[in-house]
């Protein structure tokens, strides 16, 4: 299961935000945390509407300001919401987000969208925030549905205010913050900043005690210092404070800096966009969302779902930052994140390698769901569940389940209680021609208690009985990635001597990697060979000749919760993009060798399976679109091991231009060329293995041939057409071009690799190029570019279920015959940017799509790592 890039509006910004500037003997200006001005309503005032209105300026840099906009309301409650106010001169509003908005002459007038209209007498709402240009400054004459909000009878508040909370400073060196108030104080007052706890090589050089005078409100300075001798990654806590006020917490960490180069900015300044408590990328629990914006439907259907996507990209982020700053708490609290909420606990005590599962037949239509259980195929032996029970001591399989509902919207909770999050959930179950527009969103842990009679099973799978349950599937090319992460988390920690820090990610990681071994399996555990045709006939595996090697579209895994069953199951769909030769690498040879007793070997035929995949799937040279990848194989066609149309076959397998996925095709985006060669280059570089170095060459030929890239912009391909096979005419056109920041991020990388691994000057321009263009892409929250979304036509489609067959979601949305996408996510329509949508189907889908700047997690960390990599390999 991955997340195919198909492309938002803004739901809300609390990220930091900031430009950087290289500092000379202070080390590190880290961002503005926030600053707020209350206005609220005078007390004599009987306030009908306004009750106060905070103007939260959440960040500053040169020319601009970010800002969030927070009412209470009066007496009469809010049902719907007007605000006004006047800018001071020079100052306007570039972008916003949950508001209907205008300027004009300094005059901005703003409403709600719907969803965020309604707020009861007397509470607080955070309703809309924007990005503006000019001077900061609070405007004045704020009103509420023509209420004003003005008065001087109660006082504005003042609050005590810190320039950031978390302060990188290198060994031997200082680091600064700003100090001071929100607004003018009544009375005169010290600030004082003394540390609380930690290090006691950490201490306050300059303005432990800062005195402001009555009606002050400009900042002072307060510096920090770290020993010569402080070790990288020790820490400690200041309180700064001043009577009367809300104590403000900073945490100062020791790095190992040095000078600090123009990437390394860039990267920390999105670091500080994408953590932090008010960053609008992470749910409290600091599992990251797969996009700022709630009303995004690509893999996963709405915006605040997660996936194990999200989370390796999570440990990217943490292990670049543990690489330029020396600090590796972030790193381990990763791993601790992933291992609360994304790898399940289920510890069945009954699994039998011997019988690992029952067949239940694919289809290439959803409208033959639910495909019948036939207990009278012959499944193979898993090869893998006696040698890792022995390693581990468990029955628990050590992988990230592919996708949570982080904020519990569908409300299945966990096992049935209908309120944690996050949530273990599911979606695709219904065969190649399922889309994410056909799914039926339904709980990992199955209790009955929502859905039909048997809560959502007997809409995938027909049985004679159904059982409560649980079942989770694995997207490996996340573990995967996790495990090339943790390589190079290994490799930058030892360098700055701190590998024993992280010594247990990286034993999680490794053991995460002999489990990933599922991937290289068959569904069934049947023999990888090219006559593998007929489900009854289909030989089945014993030892390891069901597997082929290669890191394949998922593996499952699950478990009646009465106990008395369990299941396993391997994955035979093999995608080009999902290939890591990297974690082959690691986990052969590199470091992160797996305790089991065959776990290294494996991954070390497992990396030549990978490379002499890679070779046989690269378009030739003298073809169209020599260089690129073609999709994939399997050796059971269909999902039914049935007759293959191609006659290209590879090790047992036969080639598959769209592996898996064929709505839209799996192979048709670009990005999965970049995330795979992104591991290729990086072997290359790492190992100088000839047969990596010669794949990643014939692509950055092709690539760079079908891109634009300059320092002010970049043009980089979009969709692919394919036609021919290995062997038989094998070629590839571009069939749009893009501007999609994740995957210039990754292709930028993939450049870095080639410039450093070969001494190309031209690929090294083109990294820096795009870097560069990147760069001014960042709008405040994170790197966006506008996407056009015509395919949200598809938002009524009919989602296939059974005639006679009938249920709810947890919310109520009835689920029966003819039901559409959005019938079944009534609460959709709640988010921001609905409206938009709304006008287009009701157009008919005429006219220009829907178009929106989003922010996915992904391409945010694949920017900020790209910054990082360029860094270390050329700065």
């Amino acid at each position: 299961m991955d997340l195919d890039n198909l492309a938002p509006p803004r739901r809300r910004s609390g990220g930091k935000s900031r430009r950087w500037r290289r500092a000379a003997a202070v080390t590190l200006p880290v961002a503005l945390v926030g600053t707020f001005a209350a206005v609220a309503a005078p007390q004599a005032f009987a306030a009908e509407y306004c009750g106060g209105v905070e103007y939260k300026v959440v960040s500053t840099w040169g020319g601009g300001f970010q800002a969030n906009v927070i009412l209470t309301a009066g007496d009469a409650g809010l049902n719907g919401w007007d605000i006004e106010w006047d800018f001071p001169s020079g100052t306007s509003v570039t972008s916003a987000w949950n508001v209907d908005w205008n300027v004009s002459g300094g005059h901005f007038t703003g409403g709600d969208v719907g969803w965020n209209g309604a707020i009861a007498a007397g509470q607080t709402r955070e309703v809309f925030g924007f990005i503006g240009s000019g001077s900061a400054t609070e405007p004045t004459g704020f009103t509420v549905n023509g209420e004003s909000c003005d008065g001087s009878e109660e006082p504005v508040e003042a609050a005590l205010e810190a320039s950031r909370t978390n302060v990188v400073v290198d060994a031997g060196s200082t680091a600064s913050i700003d100090v001071g108030f929100s607004s003018a104080i009544d009375a005169a007052t010290t600030v004082t900043t003394t540390r609380t706890s930690g290090s006691t090589d950490l201490s306050v050089s300059t303005g432990a005690s800062r005195s402001f005078p009555a009606g002050e409100s400009a900042d002072q300075s307060v510096v920090f210092s770290a020993a010569a001798d402080a070790e990288p990654g020790a820490s400690a806590v200041f309180a700064v404070a001043a009577p009367g006020y809300d104590t403000v917490n900073v945490t100062v960490t020791v790095a190992d800096l040095g000078e600090v180069t123009q990437n390394e900015e860039r990267f920390l300044a999105m670091y500080d966009q994408l953590t932090g408590a008010d960053s609008p990328y992470l749910h409290e629990t600091g599992v990251p969302y797969h996009s700022v914006e709630e009303l995004i439907v690509e893999a996963p259907d709405y915006g605040h779902e997660t996936t194990s996507e999200a989370l390796s990209y999570l440990m990217w982020l943490e292990a670049a930052y543990g690489q330029v700053t020396g600090d590796w708490t972030g790193y381990n609290n990763s791993w601790q994140i992933t291992e609360d909420y994304a790898i399940p606990d289920l510890n069945p005590t009954n699994y039998n390698p011997a019988d690992p599962a029952s067949y239940a037949p694919e289809s290439d239509s959803v409208q033959d769901y639910p495909t019948q259980l036939d207990f009278d195929v012959p499944v193979g032996q898993d090869p893998l569940g006696a040698e890792l029970r022995s390693t581990y001591g468990t029955n628990q399989v050590y992988g990230m389940h592919w996708i949570l509902d982080v904020d519990n919207a569908y409300g299945f909770g966990e096992c049935g209680d209908g309120t944690t999050e996050p949530a273990y959930m599911n979606t695709f179950q219904r065969g190649s021609q399922e889309s994410t527009w056909e799914t039926i969103a339904h709980p990992s842990c199955e209790t009955f208690d929502f859905g039909g009679d048997n809560g959502f099973l007997d809409l995938f799978v027909g049985d004679e009985q159904y059982s409560q349950q649980e079942r989770y599937t694995d997207a490996p090319d996340a573990d995967a990635r996790a495990v090339q992460v943790a390589w190079m988390a290994q490799q930058w920690a030892a360098e700055q001597g701190q590998e024993s820090v992280i010594a247990d990610s990286l034993d999680n990681a490794s053991k995460m990697g002999d489990f990933l071994r599922y991937s290289f399996a068959d569904k069934y555990f049947k023999k990888i060979e090219g006559d593998c045709i007929g489900a009854s006939s289909c030989p089945v595996g014993t030892g390891k000749d069901s597997f082929h090697y290669l890191i394949s579209w998922y593996y499952s895994w699950g478990a009646g919760m009465n106990g008395d069953w369990s299941f396993r199951i391997g994955g035979s769909g093999v995608h080009q993009g999902y290939q890591n030769v990297m974690a082959a690498y690691a986990l052969s040879e590199g470091g992160l060798e797996p305790e089991s007793a065959t776990g290294a070997s494996d991954w070390a035929q497992s990396l030549d399976a990978q490379l002499d995949f890679l070779e046989w799937l690269q378009v030739p040279a003298g073809s169209p679109g020599a260089g690129a990848l073609a999709g994939g194989a399997t050796n059971n066609w269909g999902g039914n091991y049935g007759t293959p149309t191609s006659s290209a076959e590879h090790n047992g397998l036969y080639y598959d231009e769209q592996p898996v996925w064929h709505d839209p095709p799996s192979n048709r985006w670009f990005g999965f060329q970049a995330w795979g060669m992104d591991r290729t280059a990086q072997l290359c570089m790492v190992t100088d293995d000839a047969r990596a170095c010669d794949i990643l060459d014939a692509w950055v030929d092709w690539a760079l041939s079908e891109s634009t890239i300059t320092a002010d912009g970049y043009s980089i391909p979009g969709d692919l057409t394919w036609s021919g096979e290995p062997g038989d005419g094998l070629s590839v056109s571009v069939a749009t071009m893009s501007e999609d920041p994740g995957v210039a991020g990754a292709f930028a990388k993939i450049l870095s690799y080639h410039a450093a691994a070969t001494g190309d000057t031209a690929s090294q321009t083109a990294a820096a190029n795009l870097l560069d263009s990147l760069w001014e892409a960042n709008d405040g929250i994170g790197v966006t570019q506008p996407e056009q979304r015509a395919d949200y036509c598809r938002f009524g489609d009919e989602v296939y279920i059974p005639e006679g067959w009938t249920g709810t979601m947890p919310n109520g949305d009835v689920l029966e015959n003819g039901v559409t996408f959005i019938e079944t996510r009534s609460f959709m329509t709640e988010f921001d940017g609905w409206d938009q949508v709304q006008a287009y189907i009701d157009g008919g889908c005429t006219g220009p799509a829907p178009e929106f700047n989003y922010h996915r997690y992904w391409h945010q960390v694949e920017v900020a790592t790209a910054f990082q990599t360029y860094a270390v390999l050329f700065e």
